[in-house]
């Protein structure tokens, strides 16, 4: 019951296995935005990391471009300068003017060169100064000058430490001796500022947004700054600024390696001819300024791609819409309820399926109608083949208590021929030794005469003989008639078995009608009715054989009544002779030669009556074994009959579960809806 109960349990409509219902487009929702936002992260992590460390690399060769043109430019710039003041130097030392002609000489320059307003100046080892006209020079104590002293070290013009001159003004002054011939050493000397350089430095700068700043590194002094405060200021460690105190360590150490300070990517450039470096930089935000650009832009691309996933959910929810019918209609399926009709809307895949369902959907009500019609046709057969088994039990029972009676009259009659055997055995054996005694009286016949008186109490108890044999005579009469009249009961029963066997075979021909009609559920009761029919078959057989055995024995019953009969009626005479010789026996004397010649008649008599005794025994043997075979055909058809009935019992049984089956399967139809009710459309 359990077992049914839970195949009867029906889902209601709407429902799954999970108690509830999602949409295809809200999981493909909560799938691609998940996929999308997580690619737009890996997208925008992978390009910041990937963009920023192509942008630092390319800022820093930027950068490191940059600082080295600027260096470059600074080198020109200060060897154009040099290349003018060397160039008046020498034009000095070829005129080799005097004093006047030197100052002369120095004031044609003063102006020419737009970074040296001044000129080119002099002064002699004597003290003396020579300046061209128009020149804003105030020079006192030339000798102790820083100028000077480096310009009387070089022949060549150079340029030498960076100082404050007289006006306050950090210069540059590029110096060397004049070679004019005069005794008086001279050496001549240009000015440039640091405040020309400075302009050159954060004017050169290549980089957009990148500053840089020129350094002395045999002293740390700032020669170049975008931030005026800054020039000749030292550098030092403890600077505030990550940059100057980060420069310091490097310049310090040697190293002008491009590195990160403090936020920014900071390159060193030596440049030639000079003992300055030149120091550019860039904040790494400036440079990373591209990548945020970019992330901003990935970002947007990611909320572009977010409207479009949704867009798409949109989309997909109306395409895929026709499925939440289809999924109605599924539901209510694995309810059982088949008098759905899917309507189709779409002519895509979707409506394919939709139609594919509605056509499972009519071929499921159109199977389970038949169904239906066939567990009826199949309940209605199993009522009949269950009263066709009721028949049979029946009908086994009543030949299972014919063949109980026949064992019965059989055992009876096996009986009395044994008795039969038996009393002619004893009649043999009487008359073996009558015949004996009668081969004695012959033989002593001479005797007679002594022995008459013997002979005549021999015939009395001859006589009292004759007279048992003639009872057991008429008794084995009336036994061979008993005989005869249980074989004629005999072959009245076996005829009913015949017939019982004969309505058996057509009840089981009948079962294996109706079994192959029922298909494969009525293969057992054909089978039981298959075996029905050969114990039938097997029933009739044996019911001949016996009808033919009890012919037989009805054959040998007549021709022992025939010979019981001479057997009577020689006894009859014998008893006559016998009573002749009783009532004659007083003159036998006189008479002895006829009474041997009867004496010899006797003997003859007897002989005969000995075969005849002989016959009738052997007969009653035969008589005894054919009812020994006739009772052991009556068990064997006792038992087919039990198994007849125990067939028909499984038989019925089957036919029970047939129904039972029967039920079962109508049970399982009634539990799908195939039909709409009354004022409901399909």
């Amino acid at each position: 019951m359990k077992k049914k109960d839970k195949k009867s349990r029906a889902k209601t409509p709407g429902t799954t296995r999970r108690g509830r219902t999602r949409k295809i487009k809200d999981k493909l929702l909560q799938l691609i935005m998940p996929a999308v936002l997580i690619t737009i992260i890996v997208l925008v992590v992978i390009s910041s990391l990937l963009t920023r460390s192509g942008m630092q690399e390319m800022a820093e060769a930027t950068l490191e471009s940059s600082v080295a043109n600027q260096a470059d430019n600074i080198e020109a710039w200060l060897s154009e300068n040099l290349e003018n003041f060397s160039a008046i130097k020498l034009a000095i030392e070829g005129v080799k003017p005097d004093d006047a002609g030197l100052v002369q000489l120095l004031s044609a320059f003063v102006g020419t060169n737009s970074n040296s307003s001044n000129g080119v100046y002099a002064a002699s080892q004597s003290g003396r100064v020579y300046v061209g006209e128009g020149a804003d020079l105030s020079i006192s104590d030339p000798t102790g000058q820083q100028w000077f002293k480096e310009g009387l070290t070089r022949v060549t013009m150079a340029y030498g430490e960076p100082y404050q001159n007289a006006d306050g003004t950090y210069v540059i002054s590029a110096s060397g001796i004049i070679n004019d011939g005069s005794e008086d050493l001279k050496v001549a000397a240009a000015d440039v500022t640091l405040d020309k350089i400075s302009i050159i430095v954060n004017s050169g700068v290549k980089m957009k947004n990148a500053s840089s700043f020129l350094v002395n590194k045999n002293n740390n002094m700032i020669l170049a700054h975008r931030e005026s405060s800054l020039v000749s200021t030292t550098l030092s460690s403890s600077s505030s600024d990550p940059v100057l105190a980060g420069a310091y360590e490097k310049i310090t150490g040697g190293d002008y390696a491009t590195t990160q300070m403090g936020g920014y990517t900071v390159a060193f450039e030596e440049v030639d001819g000079t003992n300055w470096v030149l120091v550019s930089y860039i904040a790494n935000s400036i440079i990373l300024q591209d990548v945020t650009k970019l992330i901003l832009i990935l970002l947007l691309v990611g909320l572009v791609a977010v409207i479009i996933s949704v867009l798409i959910r949109l989309i997909v929810g109306r395409v895929i819409r026709p499925l939440a019918s289809i999924t109605e209609n599924i539901a209510a399926m694995s309810s059982g309820d088949f008098t759905i009709k899917v309507h189709n809307t779409s002519n895509d895949e979707i409506g394919v399926m939709g139609d594919q369902v509605d056509e499972f959907v009519g071929s499921m009500r159109n199977m389970l109608s038949s169904i239906s019609d066939e567990s009826v046709k199949l309940k209605r057969q199993s009522d009949n083949s269950d009263a066709v088994s009721r028949s049979m039990f029946d009908a086994s029972q009543t030949q299972e208590e014919a063949m109980a009676n026949l064992n019965h009259t059989v055992d009876e009659l096996a009986l009395a021929v044994n008795e039969i055997a038996q009393n002619a055995t004893t009649l043999a054996m009487v008359v073996s030794d009558t015949k004996e005694n009668s081969d004695k009286a012959s033989e002593s016949m001479k005797e007679t005469v002594d022995i008459s008186q013997k002979g005549r109490a021999d015939m009395e108890h001859l006589s009292e003989a004759m007279d048992k044999i003639q009872e057991a005579n008429t008794e084995l009469v009336d036994s061979i008639g008993k005989v005869g009249k249980a074989s004629e009961e005999i072959t009245e029963i076996v005829g009913m078995i015949s017939d019982i066997a004969e309505e058996t075979n057509l009840l089981s021909l009948n079962a294996s009608i109706e079994a192959a009609r029922a298909g494969d559920a009525g293969r057992g009761f054909a089978v039981v009715a298959t075996e029905i029919g050969g114990l039938a078959k097997n029933s009739a057989e044996s019911a001949q054989n016996i009808s033919n055995l009890i012919d037989q024995v009805r054959a040998l019953i007549a021709d022992v009544v025939a010979q019981a009969d001479a057997s009577a009626q020689s006894i009859q005479e014998n008893s006559e002779l016998i009573a002749e010789a009783v009532k004659t026996f007083d003159t036998i004397f006189s008479n002895i030669q006829t009474t041997s010649d009867v004496i010899d008649e006797m003997i003859k008599g007897i002989s005969k009556v000995d075969e005849v005794s002989s016959n009738v025994a052997a007969i009653s043997e035969e008589q005894a074994a054919s009812a020994d075979e006739i009772l052991e055909t009556s068990k064997n058809m006792v038992e087919q009959a039990q198994a007849i009935t125990a067939s028909s019992q499984d038989v019925a049984d089957n036919s029970h579960e047939l129904a039972s089956t029967s039920d079962t399967l109508t049970g399982y139809v009634q539990r799908f809806k195939i039909t709409k009710e009354e004022g409901s459309d399909l």
